[in-house]
C-alpha cells in the first residue's frame, strides 16, 4: 500500500518544463481567455457545477488539480491538490434587465478586468467565469482563464474540445478542416537537389536562428501608433474586441492566391495594421515592424484526444511545444501603392522560408525560454491562429454559437488571435486602452480583408 501510494506520488509530481516555469516567472505571466457563446440562457447550480468540474473538466489532465511547488533541489514540479471548485468557478453580477449594448459594455469591462488579474499560485492555475447575461451575440458567456503554464494553445484547445460534444448527435464526434502535416522523406534518396535543399535550409537556419537571437536580445521594432516601446506595458488594461469573417470568403482568396489560410490572414493582418498607421501617421507606414507568428512544432495533421496528447508519445504530446516566427510586416509597395494581394503574398513567402528553416525548432528550444520577453517586447505584435471544428458544439446541452480567445499578460500593445468555427473565422484583438483606438484598428482590419477579397476575385 506504501509503495502504491509512493508510485502515486511520483506520478503525480511531474516536473515542469523550463517553458512553463518561464511563463510564471517574475519576469513573465502569460494566461489564456477562451470565451464560449451560448446560444440560450446559462442556468448555474451547484450540482450540475460541480459535476463538470469533477468528471469532465479535471480529469483532462492532472496539470488542472496541481499546483507548482519547489522540491529541495530548487526544481519546480506538479503536485496533485484538492480542488475546491468554489475557488474556481465566479458569476458576474451585474444589474438585471438591461439591453444587450449594455451587457456589451459589462462584458468588455469584465474581460479587460480578468486579463489584468494574476492566477493565484496556491491553487491550480485555471478559473471558470459565468456571464449569464444577453449581449448582441450570446445568450450567454462561458469564460475561461487557464495559465499558459499548463499547456499551449494546441493543448488547451484539445481540452476544451473535450468538454463539448456535437449539438446535433453527441454520439459522433468533431471534425475540423485538413491540417497539412510536415512531408516526411520519402525513401531517404540523396540528389542532387535534395543537397542544394539541404545546403540552403542549413544556410537559412544559420540565418533565421542569428536574426530571431537579435532580435530577441538587441533589436527593437521603431515606435508606431501600435507600439509605445516602454516597459510594462503587458500590466496595462487592454480591450479584448472581436471580428467575424466568412471562412468561404478566405477560401476564395486562398484558391486564387494559391496560398494557405494563415497567409491570407496574416496578409489581412498585415495591411490593416499598415492602413491604420497610414490613418495616425503617414510616415510609420515604412516603420520596421514584426510580428511574432506562432508556429505549433508537433509533427502532426491536425488535433489529437487528450488521452493521445498525455500519453501518445513526443509527437503530439501535451504542453508547450511551440516556436515564433519572426516575421516582417511588410510595407506598401511603393510602384503600387493600392496593391492588397501583395501583402498576402508577401506573407506567403516569408513565411514559408521561416517555417522551413530549423531555426524554428531552435528559438523554440528549453535553452532560449529565457528569451520569451525580449522576443515580445521587442517586436509589435503577435499572430495565434487556431483551428476549431466544422460542426456546431454543445457544452451540458447549451448548443455554442460562437467561440475566440485571447493570449494576455504580454509585454505587448496588440494582439491578433485567430480561430476557425463552423463556417466562419473569429479573430480576437487585444488592444491597449488609451494608445491603440480599437473600433478604427478593426475599422482598417475589415477595409483590407474587402479590399484583398475584391482583389482576389478579380485576379486573373
Amino acid at each position: 500500500m506504501a509503495a502504491a501510494a509512493a508510485a502515486h506520488e511520483v506520478v503525480c509530481e511531474e516536473p515542469v518544463s523550463p517553458t512553463g516555469q518561464y511563463f510564471t516567472s517574475p519576469a513573465i505571466s502569460v494566461a489564456v481567455i477562451a470565451v464560449l457563446e451560448s446560444e440560450i440562457p446559462i442556468t448555474i447550480d451547484d450540482a450540475t457545477t460541480s459535476h463538470l468540474i469533477s468528471n469532465v473538466f479535471l480529469p483532462i489532465n492532472h496539470r488542472f488539480s496541481s499546483i507548482m511547488v519547489e522540491d529541495s533541489h530548487g526544481i519546480k514540479r506538479w503536485k496533485k491538490v484538492a480542488v475546491k471548485y468554489q475557488d474556481h468557478v465566479s458569476v458576474a453580477k451585474f444589474p438585471p434587465e438591461k439591453s444587450p449594448e449594455f451587457y456589451d459594455e459589462c462584458l468588455k469591462d469584465y474581460l479587460s478586468k480578468l486579463a489584468l488579474e494574476e492566477l493565484p499560485r496556491s491553487r491550480p492555475l485555471w478559473e471558470i467565469h459565468v456571464f449569464p447575461y444577453p449581449t448582441r451575440t450570446a445568450a450567454g458567456n462561458l469564460i475561461f482563464k487557464l495559465h499558459h503554464a499548463l499547456g499551449d494553445g494546441f493543448s488547451l484547445m484539445g481540452a476544451l474540445l473535450s468538454c463539448l460534444q456535437r449539438a446535433d448527435d453527441p454520439s459522433k464526434p468533431l471534425t475540423f478542416p485538413a491540417i497539412k502535416g510536415a512531408k516526411k522523406n520519402s525513401g531517404g534518396k540523396c540528389s542532387g537537389k535534395n543537397l542544394l535543399r539541404a545546403a540552403s535550409a542549413a544556410v537559412s537556419t544559420v540565418s533565421e536562428f542569428g536574426w530571431s537571437l537579435l532580435k530577441s536580445t538587441v533589436i527593437e521594432d521603431a515606435k508606431t501608433p501600435i507600439r509605445s516601446g516602454e516597459n510594462g506595458v503587458e500590466f496595462r488594461p487592454i480591450t479584448i474586441s472581436t471580428m467575424l469573417f466568412s471562412l468561404e470568403q478566405i477560401k476564395q482568396i486562398k484558391s486564387s492566391l494559391h496560398v494557405s489560410v494563415n497567409d491570407v490572414v496574416c496578409g489581412v493582418v498585415f495591411l490593416g495594421i499598415r492602413l491604420y498607421m497610414q490613418a495616425k501617421n503617414l510616415d510609420s507606414t515604412q516603420a520596421k515592424s514584426t510580428a511574432l507568428v506562432l508556429l505549433n512544432t508537433r509533427n502532426i495533421g491536425g488535433y489529437k484526444t487528450v488521452t493521445e496528447m498525455v500519453g501518445g508519445g513526443s509527437a503530439s504530446s501535451w504542453g508547450n511545444r511551440f516556436a515564433f516566427l519572426h516575421v516582417a510586416v511588410p510595407k506598401p509597395n511603393a510602384h503600387e501603392p493600392d496593391d492588397p494581394l501583395s501583402f498576402v503574398t508577401k506573407s506567403q513567402k516569408l513565411i514559408r522560408r521561416k517555417r522551413n528553416s530549423a531555426a524554428t525548432l531552435l528559438t523554440g528550444t528549453n535553452a532560449a525560454a529565457r528569451y520569451v520577453h525580449k522576443s515580445l517586447k521587442n517586436t509589435s505584435l503577435t499572430v495565434s491562429n487556431l483551428v476549431g471544428p466544422m460542426e456546431q458544439m454543445a457544452l451540458n446541452n447549451h448548443p455554442v454559437r460562437g467561440l475566440y480567445f485571447m493570449v494576455v499578460g504580454v509585454p505587448q500593445n496588440l494582439t491578433i488571435t485567430v480561430l476557425s468555427y463552423m463556417d466562419q473565422v473569429r479573430m480576437g484583438v487585444g488592444t491597449e486602452n488609451g494608445l491603440i483606438d480599437a473600433p478604427m484598428f478593426k475599422s482598417c482590419l475589415q477595409s483590407a480583408f474587402d479590399s484583398i477579397h475584391k482583389a482576389a476575385l478579380l485576379a486573373p
